[in-house]
């Protein structure tokens, strides 16, 4: 049974946190692994509202040095340290933010219980920043007023379920059983031919969420998230301010509507809704408009990757 794999919505307000809205933060599940995606102010009180343990989050991901996506980085961190928590801790974020959070605990003088590692992301191309044997997280670059990335996490192929009946009689090897299971063909000391194909169901489809945070409108991020099974993909705006979403570098519900197509994205979930719109509704229905299967995020709730 392949694990679990889902996203819990934190916060999805932008730079004012309103209407019951919170800053930009999410929990991702995979199996028994917890990654925190931005940490804006209030996270650790999200965090416990809707009942995710901090304890185990071991890696941070923040796409960038706006204050609505990082500033609860300190007061998580400070909370980790008072719990006395032991367990290594890896950020993994834009130049500068080792900086800033250093200074802060240097300046405090706060001797932290637990190491605290720090990794700066790469606004080029789509890179490798952190792996386990059943997936993947990358950052690949977006358009906004500074350095951003966005994150792509990715399910990795497991081992192939043999098929009792094919195997029966056969006489495998352990050396034969085990490259079958990887998925390689084998073939015995006869040289006869033992074809995964014919002897291994069929790997499951791979899953894949994006996590787009800030960013303009921008056609060439599709090639990074082709085909995820969810997209977040930021929505300031509707499109009586789309001059708006230009000038600030950000975009609008129809404008991540278009990228989920470009992006042959099957979901589409829109978040960091500007403080204007109480109301979300017309934002909704212009990205339906484009990509049916848009739905607006809502904070405390769990969506699978399916």
């Amino acid at each position: 049974m392949s694990p679990d794999f889902e996203v819990t919505i934190l916060g999805n307000t932008s730079s004012i946190p309103v209407h019951g809205r919170n800053h930009t933060s999410q929990v991702i599940r995979f199996g028994q692994e917890l990654l925190l995606l931005d940490c804006g102010e209030g996270t650790q009180i999200q965090l416990r509202r809707y009942k995710v343990k901090p304890s185990k989050i071991s890696n941070i991901f923040i796409s960038h040095l706006h204050g609505d996506h990082y500033l609860g980085l300190v007061g998580l961190l400070s909370s980790f340290n008072l719990a006395k928590r032991t367990k290594a801790l890896t950020i993994y974020g834009p130049q500068g933010l080792d900086e800033i959070i250093t200074t802060n605990f240097r300046w405090s003088n706060t001797k932290l219980s637990y190491p605290l590692n720090f990794v700066q992301t790469n606004t080029q191309g789509l890179n490798l920043l952190f792996e386990e044997p059943k997936f993947q997280v990358f950052s690949f670059p977006l358009k906004h007023r500074l350095p951003t990335t966005g994150f792509l996490i990715s399910e990795k192929p497991g081992y192939r379920n043999l098929i009792k009946e094919k195997i029966q009689g056969q006489s495998l090897s352990i050396e034969a059983i085990k490259s079958l299971r990887e998925g390689m063909d084998y073939q015995d000391e006869n040289g006869k031919w033992f074809k995964v194909d014919d002897f291994a169901y069929p790997l499951p489809t791979l899953r894949k969420y994006a996590f787009c945070s800030d960013t303009i409108f921008d056609p060439s991020i599709s090639t990074y998230i082709e085909n995820v099974d969810l997209l977040y993909h930021e929505s300031t705006f509707t499109n009586d301010d789309k001059a708006r979403a230009g000038e600030t570098f950000h975009s609008t519900g129809e404008q991540a509507a278009q990228i989920a197509t470009m992006s042959g994205a099957k979901k589409l979930l829109l978040g960091h809704f500007s403080s204007r719109y109480k109301d979300l509704s017309q934002m909704l229905e212009e990205a339906k408009t484009v990509f049916p299967n848009s739905i607006l995020s809502e904070e405390g709730e769990t969506y699978p990757i399916l």
